[in-house]
């Protein structure tokens, strides 16, 4: 079942607020926040301690939640822009993909870009974003031809932007 409720935002607009079931895996955290009124995404944290090795190092870091979305919608598990910068540290397989039938404990796949220094993941720490999304479901249908686009079939480069 859908909770939902509109709200309006300090722009003054109406937005849909949904509410997600949270299950904590790890009482001693805080559970996840967005940082200002009308952001996108809300900041995960770390439910562990460990080093990603420089060069390229990795983790599969536990943020101690599992969340229950209700049908119709996913979550994306998207890099913060402050550890990408100051660190180098950003989100493999980005955006993560959580489906609406997924009830496992969230994880970040976070890897070190850095040449030189680990990065120490702290426990509490801010290690991501999650975007909650709509998103809607395709029915494929065969067809001999495709709509003409500008675009046509032009692919990787085409665009001449660099």
């Amino acid at each position: 079942m859908l909770f939902c409720y509109a709200h309006k935002g300090n722009n003054g607009y109406a937005s849909i607020v949904i509410k997600v079931p949270i299950k904590r895996l790890d009482a001693d955290l805080p559970l996840p926040k967005y940082a200002k009124p009308g952001d996108a995404g809300c900041d995960l944290l770390a439910a562990e301690q460990t080093v990603l090795e420089p060069g390229g190092g990795r983790g599969l870091i536990s943020t101690g939640i599992a969340i229950a979305l209700p049908e119709g919608y996913a979550a994306f598990i998207q890099p913060r822009s402050g550890l990408a910068l100051k660190h180098g540290v950003t989100c493999l397989n980005t955006p993560g993909l959580i489906d609406s039938g997924y009830r496992g404990e969230l994880k970040v796949l976070l890897v070190n870009t850095d040449p030189k220094e680990p990065f120490e993941v702290n426990r509490g720490e801010r290690i991501a974003q999650l975007v909650i999304q709509k998103v809607e479901q395709a029915e494929f249908t065969i067809t001999e031809d495709l709509s003409e686009t500008e675009r046509g079939d032009g692919g990787f480069g085409s665009t001449g932007v660099n």
